[in-house]
């Protein structure tokens, strides 16, 4: 399963997907068929981000190398360490 596959199980199908981002049904179906599960684009891995929770890092891991890259400000990916613990350098 793709990160794209998953942000459509996620919103409920491709036609609220589309409905959630402002894409219509045929381009995110181009997207699954002929981009093998790759967004086109970093505003759509945004606007899928906020739609459906699946990181711009999972969708397009070349334009997003690191997990919390390309997150709007003050969203954290799930990546804190299993005792939830905070380094005394953190804010």
């Amino acid at each position: 399963m793709t990160a794209l596959d998953k942000a459509i199980k996620i919103a409920g199908g491709i036609r609220p997907l589309g409905r959630a981002i402002g894409a219509w049904p045929s381009q995110i179906h181009k997207w699954v068929n002929e981009y093998h599960g790759r967004v086109p684009t970093g505003e759509r891995v945004r606007q899928i981000y906020l739609a459906t929770g699946v990181t711009p890092h999972e969708l397009r891991p070349d334009l997003y190398p690191n997990p919390t890259d390309g997150l709007p400000v003050g969203c954290k990916a799930s990546t804190q360490n299993s005792r939830g613990m905070i380094h005394e350098n953190q804010a």
